[in-house]
């Protein structure tokens, strides 16, 4: 019997070739190799490269050394699919839900308008008695309803207005910015406005909506916009209308929208005029600032309603 690979000599005494076998299975004859290290291997093993195939290895190494897609204000590429946009809608719709839910048999009423005792619970309150009777608001150490209030709506029409204006704008400045990026905007924007409820409204009037993330969203896509050397002709209209509505509608918080207008402005200036070599550090220090500058303006308050 002949031996398929171990012979190492022919009838002249020459060595006669051994068949190349898959260096990760060896009991598998190959004739193709990695075009990255020249290793022989089986059709299990290929993988498609721009030239050729390379073996696991190698496109594992390859991933490693390719640093990944940044947008041109350092985000992450991830943000194209919209994570954070959908997550952040569905957030404000289960809210929503539990905000009908908490108010027991009466719920259904709160489709249309009016407070919950969820809403009770989370909206911007400078300081006040509660339905309960007792003293709350954040001069009353509930510095939560800050946050809080940004994810509860006063109705369905309240949130469905919103959550649009999230979709259209959110997708495009996630898509730019990043996920991480985005996400800060939102919430520092949203934290802004809610502090200018803090400072300008009366301590005993409620306000709640995402609509004070919402403007700051609308200034940020001009801010980025004009950055980007693109065309903003389209976004003054709306955000004109939008600033009409907001000081002719009755019920309107005009602190809250122009407050998140402001400090959506200012985080987007952060972000987009950045310094490349330093701008994770430099944006991460504007958030900073913009953030304890916020703080301090809620303990300048705070100590005008409880001094």
């Amino acid at each position: 019997m002949t031996e398929r690979s171990g012979q190492t000599g022919d009838a002249t005494g020459g060595p006669v070739p051994t068949t190349p076998v898959c260096y990760r299975h060896p009991d598998r004859e190959t004739y193709v190799r990695c075009t990255r290290c020249d290793r022989p291997i089986c059709p299990e093993c290929m993988r498609d490269a721009s030239v050729g195939h390379q073996c696991p290895e190698c496109v594992s190494e390859g991933r490693r050394s390719v640093r990944p897609a940044r947008t041109a204000f350092g985000g992450g590429a991830a943000g194209r699919q919209g994570y954070v946009t959908k997550i952040l809608i569905a957030l404000n719709v289960l809210v929503m839900i539990l905000s009908i839910a908490s108010a027991g048999s009466a719920g259904l009423g709160s489709l249309l308008s009016g407070s919950t005792p969820l809403t009770n619970w989370g909206s911007v309150l400078g300081l006040a008695f509660l339905p309960d009777h007792t003293l709350g608001g954040v001069a009353d150490g509930q510095w939560y309803r800050l946050v809080t209030a940004m994810f509860l709506h006063y109705g369905l029409p309240h949130l469905l207005l919103n959550m649009w204006g999230l979709w259209v704008l959110g997708r495009t400045l996630e898509a730019v910015l990043g996920p991480l990026r985005f996400l800060a905007l939102y919430l520092i924007a949203g934290l802004g406005g809610n502090v200018a409820v803090y400072l300008f409204t009366a301590p005993n009037r409620p306000s709640a909506g995402a609509s004070t993330a919402i403007f700051g969203l609308f200034a940020a896509i001009f801010v980025i916009m004009r950055r980007l050397g693109r065309d903003t002709s389209a976004i003054v209209p709306i955000l004109v209308i939008n600033l009409i509505f907001t000081f002719t509608v009755p019920n309107i918080s005009i602190a809250g929208h122009l407050g998140g207008l402001v400090t959506g402005a200012v985080m987007a200036l952060v972000l987009a005029y950045a310094p490349r070599m330093r701008r994770t550090g430099f944006q991460a220090a504007g958030g900073a600032i913009v953030l304890v500058a916020l703080l301090g303006l809620v303990l300048v308050r705070t100590s005008m309603l409880t001094g």
